[in-house]
């Protein structure tokens, strides 16, 4: 009787499922405290984390009124690939801490969506393994610039055998942004189980086989050794470039300064992140960054993306019209995973897609390329007006 209860009500849970909002809600529910604790986290004081939020509160559409916007479209193309809408799933890991299938789901799921998936190397599953449970899907890796440069061959190597279509090397982690206290709860919630196992390391290499001399079976030690490299320098990318064909986007470019050096480092693409507040609580919000970020490599060919603090269409409209070419969306994948497995992700997306292309239409806008200049603006440009009317 309790487990006909209990279908019952998550059947009524998931039926007033209608925003992201509403899936964050049912998500904290059903998480179980470590995983609440890992993907809630915020450094230090969470500022950065709850600001990337919170920012987009700053920026207003100046809509125009009485455009035609009974034909709209909402592809574009990211590296020359074509996707359906311009809204992808970034990279995030240890996806089985809410979901048994991890991110095999996850990948089915934005396979059926027909989103662009970032796949996260510390993820519970192989590259190999993501590719044969969702055939079709567009993909892009996400890596470091790991300590061994061996490991980081083997890992594109990997890639490129599985048919992902790019490479995003994290740039903002040379050292960790986790708090001893989140580091204590992992080691004192047994994730010695085999399920956790980092899948993506175990590479035949002198540095890995080093390590299981060790008591690390899931690899969680070997990551933390080659994650963290405090020497890496744009050098490191350039070395990159020399091993593979394949475009590179540098994720965690948060100024003018560090895009136009990955622009000289021969960088295919930026990303526009602060790594979910998880790294530096000083960071800026994504959204205020992304435009200096696009001036700055201005002329030069780089695409420009962003991620960080999405949570309706209209956040991702005004990312679009503040510069980025397309948005990636990190924690709400993870509540629609937890929530709905596989099919939580794709209704995310879907979710999304709707409001974007409603916030599109209603802001007098046919295409995510056709968002003019200076439609989104930030609130200081009222007061401005304001002040300036006034004399």
């Amino acid at each position: 009787m309790d487990n006909v209860q209990n279908k019952s009500k998550k059947k009524k849970e998931e039926s007033k499922l209608f925003c992201v909002e509403d899936y964050e809600k049912l998500a904290q529910k059903v998480m179980d405290p470590l995983a609440r604790s890992y993907y809630g986290y915020g450094n230090e004081r969470g500022w950065c984390l709850r600001d990337s939020v919170q920012a987009f509160s700053r920026y207003r559409i100046r809509s125009r009124a009485l455009k035609d916007v009974s034909h709209r479209t909402l592809s574009t193309t990211v590296l020359g690939q074509s996707i359906p809408y311009p809204i992808g799933v970034a990279p995030t890991g240890n996806h089985v801490m809410v979901h048994p299938d991890a991110e095999k789901a996850t990948a089915k799921g934005a396979v059926a969506a027909g989103a662009l998936l970032i796949h996260a190397v510390d993820s519970n599953e192989t590259i190999a393994d993501v590719a044969a449970s969702a055939p079709g899907g567009l993909r892009w890796m996400q890596i470091y610039m790991f300590r061994d440069r061996q490991l980081t061959e083997h890992i594109v190597r990997e890639t490129e055998r599985a048919g992902y279509k790019a490479v995003v090397v994290a740039v903002d982690s040379p050292c960790s942004g986790l708090s001893p206290k989140l580091l204590d709860m992992f080691n004192t919630n047994g994730l010695d189980h085999p399920k956790y196992c980092m899948r993506n390391f175990k590479a035949d290499i002198p540095s890995f086989w080093e390590s299981r001399a060790f008591d690390d079976s899931n690899n969680f030690k070997y990551l933390y050794d080659m994650q963290f490299h405090a020497s890496a320098t744009w050098d490191d990318i350039k070395w990159i470039r020399t091993i593979t064909s394949l475009p590179i986007v540098c994720k965690g470019i948060l100024s003018a300064e560090s895009a136009k050096e990955a622009a000289g480092a021969g960088v295919d693409g930026v990303l526009v992140s602060a790594h979910g507040g998880r790294q530096l609580d000083g960071a800026p919000a994504p959204i205020d960054a992304v435009a200096e970020v696009v001036d700055a490599v201005r002329g030069s060919g780089i695409e420009v993306y962003m991620d960080g603090g999405i949570r309706t269409g209209t956040d991702v409209f005004k990312a679009l019209g503040r510069g980025a070419r397309a948005v990636f969306v990190g924690r709400p994948i993870l509540w629609g995973l937890a929530c709905q497995g596989s099919k939580g992700v794709e209704n995310i997306l879907e979710i999304l897609v709707k409001e974007f292309d409603k916030a599109l239409a209603i802001s007098g806008c046919t295409s995510p390329e056709g968002i003019p200049p200076g439609m989104v603006v930030h609130e200081s440009y009222y007061h401005h007006n304001n002040m300036q009317s006034k004399l």
